[in-house]
């Protein structure tokens, strides 16, 4: 199989790979598009050693499964989040998901838009319901007088998704804060509740008596600001955070990279305000079952409408895109947006499954022996 591993200059060389064989409860997925993350560029240019396939936004059918995988079969439609740092990832003609972070995704939802939900919306749902612990959208806790909640970034894929979130949840207004992002924001969320985006290309000051006239504007004088979500986690960002947040039982979470400067805190937090800190990877790890739940749950909320997918721009070339998708992602140039990439569009696939035959029938025959379901 073709699979694209990113360079530290976020170069890409096109290499041939064998397919991977699945692990017990592994899900091996040829993949139709492939989503695209910053951390996909970050992560790279932090490594000396040559390249590796840093994709793990997955959308495609089931190839094999392991031999204890009991929710998919081969030719399932399906989305999931490949294990970051981990062999397999969604640069390539197949890629390697474990059973509790693989979806169904319903027949009304492309493959392209599906591509565009697993970790994104996995980052916003730890951050909300795991580290801010706010309501679920199905619990009967949830608030039934105004409860503001604060996203930064709300133009970004995880923004939206926390938008979309704390809107099931019943938190209102949400105040949001974007940029060239800002008509795509508004389109989240509900003006009449009190909702409103406040543009942070107006400068710090400018941010932070926005977002106050708008919680007096929606009637919250007296109501404390007890969420915030930091998506973008900059200097700026968690200053006005803490410049609008009260002391007494206010949570704000911010979204991190394990071992990266990009998580740290910036600024002191006041006694009395609890900050956190979101790692995707961490369904992986120690938050595998809410993995498994809000996975399953994407499926449900995706195909009732409920939750919808991120708009998205296909990079033309399938893997052989991945270069310039990464380095747009790496310039800013994205906005409201993610970069997909359809890898059959990949130059060199269609030979590369004849050339390549041998050793696809070499692997499917060991996983066949394995007890692998193909």
């Amino acid at each position: 199989m073709k699979e694209a591993l990113v360079q530290p200059d976020i170069s890409v060389q096109i290499v041939d790979s064998p397919i991977p064989i699945p692990e017990t409860n592994q899900i091996i997925i040829k993949v139709t598009y492939s989503g695209s993350n910053p951390k996909d560029w970050k992560g790279p240019s932090h490594r000396t050693e040559d390249g590796f396939n840093s994709g793990d936004d997955i959308a495609g059918t089931v190839h094999a499964v392991g031999d204890k995988v009991y929710e998919f079969k081969p030719g399932d439609r399906v989305a999931a989040f490949h294990e970051m740092g981990a062999p397999g990832g969604s640069f390539a003609e197949y890629a390697v998901a474990w059973q509790h972070t693989t979806f169904h995704i319903p027949e009304h939802v492309t493959f392209a838009e599906a591509a565009t939900i697993p970790l994104a919306a996995m980052t916003s749902a730890i951050g909300l319901y795991l580290r801010l612990g706010i309501p679920k959208p199905w619990s009967a806790n949830k608030p039934t007088e105004k409860q503001p909640f604060l996203v930064y970034g709300a133009a970004s894929a995880i923004g939206a998704y926390a938008i979309q979130f704390a809107r099931l949840s019943g938190l209102h207004p949400i105040i949001g804060v974007a940029g060239r992002g800002i008509p795509f924001a508004e389109s989240l969320i509900d003006k009449s509740k009190g909702d409103a985006i406040i543009d942070y290309r107006n400068g710090n000051e400018a941010i932070v008596t926005g977002i106050k006239d708008a919680l007096k504007a929606a009637g919250c004088e007296g109501i404390p600001l007890k969420y915030s979500y930091d998506g973008t986690v900059k200097d700026d960002s968690q200053k006005n955070i803490v410049a609008v947040m009260g002391p007494n039982g206010s949570n704000a979470n911010r979204v991190g990279i394990p071992g990266a400067s990009f998580s740290a805190r910036t600024v002191d937090y006041p006694k009395g305000m609890t900050d956190s800190i979101t790692y995707v990877g961490d369904v992986h790890n120690d938050d595998k079952d809410f993995g498994f739940l809000w996975f399953r749950y994407f499926a449900r909320l995706l195909e009732d409408g409920r939750l919808k997918p991120h708009p998205y721009e296909e990079i033309a070339g399938g893997l052989n895109g991945v270069s310039e998708g990464l380095k747009n992602l790496q310039a800013g140039k994205n906005s409201g947006l993610k970069y997909v990439f359809n890898i059959a569009d990949t130059e060199g696939i269609e030979k590369n499954v004849i050339e390549g035959a041998e050793d696809a029938s070499a692997a499917l025959q060991a996983a066949t022996t394995a007890g692998f379901r193909v």
